[in-house]
C-alpha cells in the first residue's frame, strides 16, 4: 500500500473533507489517512469477530457494514495515490482524477498487487487485521486462502513480530472451524515438567499439586484450532508426544491409561530454521515434515516499508489513548530515522518504541528519546543537524540499493554501540576480516572514535 504523503501538503478547508473521513482526530485526505482509515477498519472487524459478548448475527452485521466500508474507502485510497503519481510526472491533478475515475494503470506492479488483494476481498476473504499491498504477504494470504478450508498442518515462519498468531486467526476465520475454540500455546514459555500436563492434562493425584483432573489445550480445542507457538522450542519428549497427536489424533492424560479422541486443527509456528534443527538433532525431522504441509512465510517489516508511516500513525494514536494524552508530534529527523530504520523486532519493536516516545517525550519527540541502543550515532546526528539529505532515488534499483546502503549503515552503527567502538571485536562479532570491516566503515563515513565508551551495560 503506498503510504507516501507529500511534505508541505495543506490539510483541507473543512467544508472539502470527504464524507466519512472525520472518524479520528488525525485523519485527513492524504493516502496515509486513507489507509489508517483501512487498518482502524480491519482493526473494528477482527475486535468484533472475537469478541464474546455480541451475539453471532450483530457481529455478522456489523462485519458486513465495516467490509462494505472499507471497500469503499479502497477505491478512494486508488485514486488518491493515482493522483499523487500522476501529479509528479508533471500530469495536472484535474486530468490526473479524471483519468484515474476510468481506472487507467499507472504503476504495474502497484496495480497487479491491489488487483490481487481485491480480488481476495471479492471472494469474502478475512484478513484479520493484515493490511497492504506487499507481494510476499500477498503471496502468504493467497496460501492462507487455500490451506484454511482444509484441516492439513500449517507451519507459519518469520522473524520475531511478524505478526505470525495473527495469520494463524486468518487461517481459523477464513475455514470451517470459525465458530469452534482458537486455542493459543507458546510453547517457550512452559516448563519442561509441565508441558505434558499443559499439552493434554491430568488426572487427580497423577503428581504432586495435581488436586483434580484438568483438561489439555488440546482438549479444550476440540473441534476447532490450536496454534503452537515458538514450536521450535519444543523438547524432545515434547515433540514425540506432539507427533502422536498428529499421527493418531488422540491423547492420553498424565496419569491415565485412557485414549481420548481430539478432532484439531494444528498451526505451528517459529522464527528458526526447523529444516536446520533437523538436520543438526534437534529437532525431530518427521516431524517437522509433518508440520510443514502447508508452509507460510513472513515478511519482516524492513520489507513492507510502505506501511511504516501507517504503523507510526496508528501505534502514536494508539499509545496516546492509553496513555491519556495528546497524539505525539515527531521531529523531522526522528521521522526519518523512524521510516529508515532496521526494526530487527519488526512490528513489535515499532509499536514498543511509540509508546516509549509517547511516555517520555512531552508534546514532541526527538531522537535523544529513542532507546540508547538503537539511537544514532554522533556522526549520523551530526548530518541530520547540517541538513544533509540522501538525493531522493530516481529508480526503484537505485532505491533498493538505497535501502540496503542505509539497513547496512545502521547495522555498522548498532555494532559498534555495543562494542564501545572497538574495530577488531566488531570483527570477531561479525565474523569478519577486520580490513573488510574498516573498508565498510569508511565507505558509509563512520568514525570507531565516536562510538568509543559508549558500550552497552558499562553504565556510561
Amino acid at each position: 500500500m503506498k503510504l507516501f504523503n507529500p511534505p508541505g501538503r495543506p490539510a483541507p478547508p473543512p467544508d472539502e473533507t470527504p464524507v466519512g473521513m472525520t472518524l479520528g482526530p488525525r485523519l485527513t485526505t492524504s493516502a496515509v489517512s486513507f489507509a489508517g482509515l483501512i487498518e482502524r477498519l480491519e482493526i473494528l472487524r477482527s475486535t468484533l469477530r472475537w469478541s464474546s459478548r455480541l451475539e453471532r448475527p450483530e457481529i455478522e452485521k456489523l462485519l458486513k457494514q465495516a467490509t462494505s466500508l472499507r471497500d469503499e474507502v479502497m477505491g478512494l485510497s486508488h485514486k488518491e495515490r493515482f493522483v499523487q503519481a500522476a501529479t509528479r510526472e508533471g500530469v495536472p491533478a484535474a486530468e490526473a482524477a479524471q483519468i484515474a475515475d476510468h481506472d487507467v494503470e499507472i504503476e504495474p506492479i502497484a496495480q497487479s498487487s491491489r488487483e490481487r488483494r481485491q480480488a481476495l476481498l471479492e471472494r469474502s476473504f478475512v484478513f484479520e487485521g493484515t493490511f497492504g499491498d506487499n507481494a510476499k504477504l500477498l503471496e502468504s494470504l493467497e496460501i492462507a486462502e487455500k490451506a484454511a478450508p482444509t484441516d492439513l498442518p500449517v507451519l507459519i515462519d518469520g522473524e520475531s513480530g511478524t505478526g505470525k498468531e495473527l495469520m494463524a486467526k486468518v487461517i481459523h476465520a477464513n475455514g470451517s472451524r470459525v465458530e469452534r475454540p482458537f486455542i493459543s500455546v507458546n510453547c517457550g514459555a512452559i516448563p519442561d515438567s509441565l508441558l505434558e500436563s499443559e499439552l493434554f492434562g491430568h488426572r487427580k493425584g497423577a503428581f504432586t499439586g495435581a488436586s483434580s483432573d484438568r483438561r489439555g489445550k488440546f482438549e479444550s480445542a476440540h473441534t476447532g484450532t490450536i496454534f503452537l507457538d515458538e514450536i521450535g522450542e519444543l523438547p524432545l519428549t515434547g515433540q514425540v508426544k506432539l507427533l502422536r497427536v498428529l499421527e493418531a489424533h488422540e491423547i492420553q492424560r498424565v496419569g491415565s491409561d485412557e485414549v481420548i479422541a481430539v478432532d484439531t486443527r494444528i498451526v505451528a509456528a517459529t522464527n528458526k530454521d526447523l529444516r536446520r534443527m533437523s538436520q543438526e538433532g534437534t529437532f525431530r525431522e518427521d516431524l517437522f515434515y509433518r508440520l510443514s504441509v502447508i508452509h507460510v512465510s513472513l515478511p519482516a517489516l524492513r520489507e513492507r516499508r510502505d506501511e511504516i508511516p501507517l504503523l507510526i500513525a496508528y501505534f502514536g494514536d494508539e499509545a496516546a489513548g492509553q496513555l491519556k494524552r495528546r497524539p505525539l508530534k515527531l521531529t523531522p529527523r526522528l521521522r526519518d530515522f523512524l521510516l529508515h530504520y532496521g526494526y530487527p523486532g519488526n512490528i513489535r519493536e515499532l509499536r514498543n518504541i511509540m509508546y516509549r516516545l509517547s511516555c517520555l517525550a512531552g508534546d514532541t519527540a526527538d531522537l535523544a528519546h529513542l532507546p540508547p541502543d538503537i539511537r544514532p550515532g554522533p556522526a549520523a546526528q551530526a548530518k541530520v543537524a547540517a541538513g544533509i539529505e540522501a538525493p531522493v532515488p530516481t529508480s526503484l534499483s537505485e532505491a533498493k540499493r538505497a535501502a540496503s546502503d542505509e539497513a547496512e549503515r545502521a547495522f555498522l552503527e548498532r555494532g559498534l554501540q555495543e562494542v564501545g567502538g572497538t574495530v577488531a571485536e566488531l570483527a570477531r562479532r561479525f565474523e569478519m576480516n577486520r580490513s573488510h570491516v574498516q573498508m565498510l566503515l569508511k565507505k558509509h563515513g563512520i568514525h570507531s572514535k565516536d562510538f568509543r565508551g559508549s558500550r552497552q551495560g558499562d553504565g556510561k
